[in-house]
């Protein structure tokens, strides 16, 4: 069984944060583009041709752009907890025909019938949730038989340097709890998803001083989350034993903050198919693979 992570994330908390951040975060999102034009390359290999596409944590718009330019005929659906993301997306240049649609919705809770949706497409929205399974149980439910989930999260190695210099500061959840990718693949087999494919990768951004790693992390509405956080704004000398314990992990005069970035896609399986158990889930690199819908 995988470790059950422990209930950290205040939704009210996650959808605050990111309303805050919506005027910002196009400004701070360099790893959330990159992250999502990587998952979006991903599809190349997908063989489907979707009438409806979801994205699921469409933030200010930037993955729903791409996939309405590659799915021309289909329909968009952007769907985010934030209501001032999903504002921010509304106002973004589009082409004149478009025919986006909009939802403010938890993840766990899609106010969607069932079967309506070909695609789900979700970027680095699953470190904000809680129940994963009931987000993954969600994506399920929406889409039609044969249809395909795609998403990118986080792996339990992401901010390890921030988490280990935090811990020498004080006992405070300061960083979030990421799931490892084959408890991930086991979510989505008991979720009732065929075929889940799962890779990682690190991805390293190094900054001069640590102010700059907690300003990207904040304008992006990164913010801790955790229920059992410490109240309050970290004081100065607080921020300054918190720089002198990441001080160490110095490099070539730049500070490093790595993030194990997880990918994964499966399948809705056809009526009648074969259920799964965790000993199908694939853990190769997806560009070694062709899929077709099952």
């Amino acid at each position: 069984m995988p470790e059950t992570p422990p209930k950290q994330q205040a939704a009210g908390n996650v959808r605050r944060a990111f309303n805050r951040a919506a005027r910002t975060f196009d400004e701070y999102a360099v790893l959330h583009r990159e992250i999502g034009e990587r998952l979006f390359e991903r599809l190349a290999y997908m063989q489907i041709e979707p009438a409806l596409v979801m994205d699921l944590g469409a933030g200010t718009g930037h993955s729903a752009r791409l996939l309405e330019k590659r799915y021309g005929s289909a329909r968009i659906l952007l769907v985010d907890i934030a209501s001032a993301m999903l504002e921010k997306a509304r106002n973004q240049k589009r082409r004149w025909f478009s025919r986006a649609l909009f939802c403010c919705a938890d993840a766990a809770h899609l106010s969607l019938p069932d079967g309506m949706v070909d695609l789900v497409f979700s970027n680095l929205v699953l470190p904000w949730c809680e129940d994963l399974a009931a987000v993954f149980s969600e994506c399920q439910r929406v889409l039609r038989p044969g249809g395909l989930f795609i998403f990118s999260t986080f792996g339990p190695g992401t901010l390890s340097e921030l988490r280990e210099a935090w811990a020498r500061v004080d006992q405070h959840p300061h960083v979030g709890f990421f799931l490892d990718m084959h408890d991930v693949g086991d979510v989505l087999i008991r979720s009732g998803f065929s075929a889940p494919v799962l890779d990682r990768d690190n991805i390293t951004l190094t900054y001069t001083e640590l102010q700059g790693l907690l300003r990207d992390l904040r304008g992006t509405g990164a913010r801790n989350s955790h229920i059992s956080r410490a109240q309050g704004l970290t004081g100065r000398s607080t921020f300054n034993a918190l720089a002198k314990a990441y001080e160490p992990r110095r490099e070539a005069g730049c500070l490093p903050a790595t993030f194990e970035v997880v990918f994964g896609h499966a399948w809705k399986p056809l009526p009648n198919a074969r259920a799964q158990d965790g000993s199908t889930v694939s853990t190769f690199p997806l560009h070694q693979l062709t899929r077709r819908a099952p």
